[in-house]
Formats: C-alpha cells, sequence, structure tokens
C-alpha cells in the first residue's frame, strides 16, 4: 500500500511538473532569444486562466483550452508592437538600440521571427494557465505563485537550456510530491532547498553554459 502510494505522489509531481514547464519553456524562451527575464510571465498564466473562465460558457472547456492561449498571445504581442511602433517610450527604446540596426543593414529582420517567439512563449503560459484552473482555482495571486516556482525550474536547469528545463521541471515535480507525502510541512521549501543543493554543486545549473566567475 505504501508503495502505491509513493507512485501516486511521483505522478502527481509529473503532473506538476508538466504544468511548471509549460511556464518554465516560455521564459526560457525568451531569455534565450532576447535576453529578458520576463517578469510578467505569471501575469500571461493568470491571464489564461481568467479568460478560460470567461469562455467556458461559451465555447466550453475545449474551446476555451483553444482559444484562450490565442487570445492572451495575440493581446501580448500586438500591445508590444502598439507600445514599441506607436508610442514615444518605443521611439526611444529603439533609439538606444543598436544590434537590431546591424542586423538589418545585413538584410535581416529580426521582428517577425522575435514576434512568434514571444507568441509561443506567451500561449505556453496561458495554456498553462486553463489547464490548472480546474484544479487550483482563479484568483489574483495565482501568477505570482507559479512564476516563482517556474524560476526555480528555469535556474536549477541553467539560463537558456532547453533540456535544462525539461529535466529540471520533471525532478521538482517530483520532489514536491514526495516530500508532501513524507513531509507535507516541507513541500514549499522542497523546490527551494533543491535548487541550493544544485547551485552548490553546479552554479550554471543541470545543462546550463559554464559561468567562468563562479566555476
Amino acid at each position: 500500500m505504501m508503495l502505491i502510494e509513493i507512485l501516486e505522489q511521483v505522478l502527481n509531481g509529473l503532473l506538476a511538473g508538466a504544468y511548471y514547464l509549460l511556464i518554465a519553456l516560455g521564459l526560457t524562451l525568451i531569455f534565450s532569444l532576447g535576453g529578458l527575464v520576463n517578469l510578467a510571465h505569471g501575469a500571461f498564466y493568470a491571464l489564461g486562466a481568467y479568460f478560460a473562465v470567461k469562455l467556458a460558457d461559451a465555447l466550453g472547456f475545449s474551446g476555451a483550452l483553444v482559444v484562450s492561449p490565442l487570445a492572451v498571445a495575440a493581446g501580448v504581442v500586438g500591445g508590444l508592437w502598439y507600445l514599441l511602433r506607436r508610442t514615444p517610450f518605443g521611439r526611444v527604446v529603439r533609439a538606444g538600440v543598436q544590434n537590431p540596426d546591424m542586423v538589418a543593414a545585413l538584410g535581416i529582420s529580426l521582428s517577425p521571427y522575435m514576434a512568434s517567439v514571444v507568441a509561443l512563449a506567451v500561449a505556453l503560459a496561458a495554456l498553462a494557465g486553463v489547464l490548472l484552473a480546474p484544479i487550483t482555482g482563479v484568483h489574483p495571486a495565482m501568477g505570482a505563485e507559479i512564476l516563482t516556482a517556474s524560476f526555480v525550474v528555469v535556474v536549477i536547469g541553467g539560463l537558456g537550456s532547453f533540456w535544462g528545463v525539461v529535466w529540471a521541471a520533471m525532478i521538482v515535480g517530483v520532489v514536491r510530491g514526495l516530500t508532501v507525502y513524507f513531509f507535507p510541512p516541507a513541500a514549499e521549501a522542497s523546490m527551494y532547498l533543491l535548487m541550493v543543493l544544485v547551485l552548490l554543486f553546479r552554479p550554471r545549473g543541470l545543462f546550463g553554459e559554464r559561468i567562468q566567475r563562479f566555476e
């Protein structure tokens, strides 16, 4: 019986890890290709959940599962385009960036490519929000809660590493699931302890690039 219960917690942990992975993949995509740490990513997750609640009555859960991530991604990309192209703030940002101009001089445009990456990252976060909404409920703080766990996953896996994030998400989920079974009060702290242990022995994370300053 105990073995069955442990296996159940492992499976629950893998499921939780899959949700962490959806958020963390978006974070690492934007960081890898744009060099930005997106602190608003949790908000996209929450928006996906809120959109799903509103759309579910008209479209059903399956319809909301498709439409909500697409709507959030389109809204975010459209908003960024307007901010950067149609406002004084956007003109200041463009004036201070040199690399895109250098790339454009070579006949290469990164704008559609980066927009696609941002849209994919946002859609993944919103999809996680839709999937988790029936399980955790929808509330204003949900974005901050999942964002913290996702940052832990990214740090453990290694900044910019796709496979590092995949492995880290699964490991974090399983560790948390087993901790829930053996010592529930430490469930939330377990992922942070795991992060500390990984960084002590591997400052770059599991699959991150080597950081000469620390190694």
